[in-house]
C-alpha cells in the first residue's frame, strides 16, 4: 500500500461549491499532489490524478478510495480516476484533459503539481540536470496550462506549484529556483491572457512540507537543525496544510483572484 494518508482522515464533507466538478492533478501519486486529491474529492470533486509513476499513481487511487470510503461520512465523495502521463509531452496532457472530459462531461480545475527537485551547487549544475527541472517544471505547467484552457469554460481555476524558492534563494538550488521563479511568472502570464476566457490562474509557493522531496532535509540532522532555523514557525509544514490555500483558490471565494502566488512557508522567505 502506497504511503498516502494523513495523520487522521478527513470528514468527507461535500461543498455545494465544489460537489459534482471535475479536476485534473498532475504528480498525484504521493506527497502534495495525493493529499490534494483527496482534499478535492472529499468535497465531491471528481479527480483525475495524473502521474508519470503508473502503477503507483493506481495504487494511489485504490488507496485514497478506500480512505474516504471508511471515513464516517453521509455524503458521496468524488470518484478518482487514475491516469499516466509524462508532463514534458504537450500531448499527455490533452490525453488527460480529454479522459477528464469523456468521462465526467468537464473540466472545473487544474493542479499543475509535478516537479523535481534536484540538488546541485551552482557550479556542478549539469546541462542534463538543467535541461530535465525546465522541461518538467516549467514546460510541463505551461502544456498543462494551455491543456486546461482549450477544455474548460468560463469559471474554470488553474493552480501552478512554485515554491518559496521563487521568492528566496539558498544554495544547492540554483536549476530549481529559476524554474520556480519561471513558474511565478508563467502564472501572471498566463492569468492576463486567460482572463479574457473567464479562466483564474494563481500558484501556491509552498516551503518546508513534509513529502519524499524534502526528505534530503530531514535526513542530516545538521541540514535539518538549519532548515528548522530558517522557518519562523520551526517545524515543517503538512501536505494538508497547502491543500487549505488550494481549496481556497479553486473556490468561489477566490473568484477576483487571478495572477497571484501565495507563499505557504511557515514565513521562512523572510529568513
Amino acid at each position: 500500500m502506497s504511503d498516502t494518508r494523513a495523520q487522521h482522515t478527513p470528514m468527507t464533507v461535500v461543498h455545494p461549491e465544489f460537489e459534482g466538478k471535475v479536476a485534473v492533478v498532475t504528480g498525484a501519486a504521493q506527497g502534495m499532489g495525493a493529499r490534494f486529491t483527496a482534499a478535492l474529492a472529499s468535497r465531491g470533486v471528481h479527480v483525475v490524478g495524473a502521474d508519470i509513476d503508473a502503477d503507483r499513481m493506481r495504487a494511489t487511487a485504490d488507496d485514497l478510495t478506500a480512505e474516504l470510503a471508511a471515513a464516517s461520512v453521509a455524503d458521496k465523495p468524488g470518484e478518482i480516476v487514475a491516469a499516466t502521463v509524462d508532463v514534458t509531452e504537450a500531448q499527455d496532457h490533452e490525453t488527460i484533459a480529454k479522459l477528464a472530459t469523456t468521462r465526467f462531461g468537464r473540466l472545473d480545475f487544474w493542479v499543475n503539481n509535478a516537479g523535481i527537485f534536484p540538488y546541485a551547487v551552482a557550479d556542478e549544475i549539469t546541462p542534463e540536470q538543467l535541461d530535465a527541472t525546465l522541461s518538467v517544471n516549467v514546460e510541463g505547467v505551461l502544456y498543462g496550462a494551455q491543456a486546461a484552457a482549450r477544455h474548460m469554460g468560463p469559471g474554470g481555476a488553474i493552480v501552478n506549484m512554485s515554491s518559496v524558492s521563487a521568492l528566496r534563494v539558498r544554495k544547492g538550488r540554483g536549476a530549481y529556483c529559476a524554474s520556480k521563479a519561471a513558474v511565478a511568472h508563467l502564472t501572471e502570464s498566463l492569468a492576463v491572457e486567460f482572463g479574457d476566457k473567464g479562466i483564474r490562474v494563481n500558484a501556491l509557493a509552498p516551503g518546508y512540507i513534509d513529502t519524499a522531496m524534502t526528505r534530503w532535509a530531514k535526513d542530516d540532522p545538521a541540514t535539518l537543525q538549519h532548515a528548522l532555523d530558517v522557518v519562523p514557525l520551526h517545524r515543517f509544514g503538512s501536505p494538508e496544510e497547502v491543500a487549505g490555500p488550494l481549496l481556497f483558490l479553486l473556490s468561489d471565494s477566490a473568484r477576483y483572484v487571478t495572477g497571484h502566488s501565495i507563499a505557504v512557508d511557515g514565513g521562512s522567505r523572510h529568513v
